[in-house]
């Protein structure tokens, strides 16, 4: 086992939220993850985070603590999905499901497609749309049993764009850093006019031993279809939010 994949199991194993979900394969791939992302960044910009300790706290172990909120075989869509998290990560500890990254930005669309054949991830696929344009087209409305979004926006401007291409009876996975009681408040009319129920605020801290980070994620239940209203397009979710 190389320096790296020690370090990334004692991080993950030493996080409640996050024990036991890397195995050996998973250490092996993020590891080529970790070093092909940092020399990509050198040129295209992809994180802030510039260090392995950095990528491994804040990008692979902190996109791994939504995996055990999944279900089996589920299709899933992450919406902003930008230098690949949790996108990657989900693809690397889930062989068993299928994952849609979503993103406007092209070059990070192809970004990600090109490191999930790197690490031999077929059950990874990316759309560089908007996720308020898949939520109106037939192939996506309402097919996704998971929808997840990490860090990308204020609640009840996210919810407006995953709800839509969330099946009745899936979730939608909010990834937060932050408390989010003010934001549950402020969304509370989209969530439910979207079709959706919050089902369970999962608060915790991730750490590497050195540095501690607060995440909660919000899990909302979709409960009924949404009105075929929503999503609406970018500039009217923005000048009007629900």
């Amino acid at each position: 086992m190389t320096d790296f994949q020690q370090k990334l199991l004692n991080v993950a194993s030493i996080n409640e939220a996050t024990k036991g979900l890397i195995n050996e394969d998973a250490l092996q791939k993020s590891e080529l993850l970790c070093s092909h992302m940092l020399e990509v960044n050198k040129t295209l910009n992809l994180t802030a985070i510039k260090d392995e300790d950095g990528v491994i706290l804040k990008h692979i172990v902190d996109s791994s603590a939504c995996v055990p909120y999944i279900p089996f075989g589920a299709k899933v869509c992450d919406i902003g999905c930008g230098g690949g998290f949790p996108t990657l990560v989900i693809g690397i500890l889930r062989g068993d499901v299928s994952v849609l990254g979503i993103d406007s930005v092209t070059k990070k669309v192809n970004y990600v497609k090109e490191t999930a054949k790197l690490l031999g991830l077929d059950n990874i696929c990316v759309s560089n749309s908007r996720a308020e344009e898949l939520g109106q087209g037939p192939d996506y409305r309402e097919s996704f049993d998971v929808a997840c979004a990490r860090a990308v926006g204020r609640l009840n401007l996210i919810c407006e764009l995953c709800l839509p291409l969330v099946k009745v009876g899936g979730c939608f996975l909010a990834m937060k850093s932050l408390s989010t009681n003010e934001e549950l408040d402020e969304a509370k009319r989209a969530i439910e006019l979207l079709g959706g129920e919050v089902e369970r605020v999962c608060e915790y801290t991730l750490t590497d031993g050195k540095e501690t980070i607060e995440r909660t994620i919000i899990i909302i239940r979709k409960v009924k279809k949404t009105p075929t209203r929503y999503p609406r397009n970018n500039s009217q979710i923005a000048k009007k939010p629900l």
